[in-house]
């Protein structure tokens, strides 16, 4: 070493340099990187893009840009942006039939039981419009996607057991008819939750009344309450 030259001093983890040592820095980018929270936030992105633009019209871009990740990250997760559609059709579907099970329906009277399945789709339906969107947009597909998801059926079954046991105990209790399938159950339901959202637009330019107009609200929740009600209700 030359005559009053200066040894380096050392850097440990960067102290000295006021900058974080690379084995830091990598340390704290795997802390601060989580791959399941950047696959439910592509998620909760993409559910909204897709309501909104639909499958074709969708850009798998404006989803990465979003999402502060790249179309190359989206690919590595979802494989494509059919993939990607998919993924987003099975979670919606997913979280209502979650919510579903939440209800503890089975732990209520029989008629209880169902007034809170019915105040609950019809909530559902009323507050997740993308959910609305998307079962559109995927009909008009044919449910070309949807069947492709492994789980799907397996996962919408529930809410099909979840409404025999309780046409079975209405039935054991005396309260309900004894001839009610559950699927046409279940298609009654939705048919009336799922129409006053998603035929909006139609319904008010025909009849100017908007039916998702917040002063309906109560009226109409009441109404189809009551209908469905009176529909499984035995007679005296």
């Amino acid at each position: 070493m030359k005559k009053g030259s200066k040894a380096a001093e050392p850097d440990t983890n960067g102290i000295a340099s006021g900058m974080p040592h690379a084995d830091t820095r990598r340390a704290d980018a795997r802390r601060k990187y989580d791959p399941e929270q950047t696959k439910r936030n592509i998620l909760d992105v993409a559910t909204q893009e897709f309501s909104a633009m639909g499958l074709t019209g969708a850009r798998v871009d404006a989803i990465a840009e979003r999402t502060n990740t790249t179309k190359r990250m989206l690919y590595y997760y979802f494989g494509s942006k059919e993939g990607l559609y998919q993924a987003v059709l099975e979670k919606v579907y997913g979280d209502i039939r979650a919510l579903e099970q939440d209800l503890h329906i089975s732990e209520l009277d029989p008629v209880e039981g169902m007034r809170a399945l019915v105040e609950f789709t019809f909530d559902y339906h009323d507050r997740q419009r993308d959910f609305v969107r998307l079962v559109t947009i995927e009909n008009i597909h044919g449910a070309k996607y949807v069947e492709q998801v492994k789980t799907f059926k397996g996962r919408n079954v529930t809410v099909i057991h979840t409404i025999e046991d309780l046409l079975a105990r209405g039935i054991a209790a005396g309260q309900f008819r004894s001839d009610i399938d559950p699927i046409d159950l279940h298609l009654m339901i939705s048919s009336l939750c799922f129409h006053r959202v998603g035929n909006r637009h139609t319904f008010g330019t025909a009849f100017g009344r908007d039916p998702s107009h917040p002063r309906l609200r109560a009226r109409h929740r009441a109404m189809i309450v009551d209908a469905i009600l009176r529909f499984v209700k035995k007679e005296d």
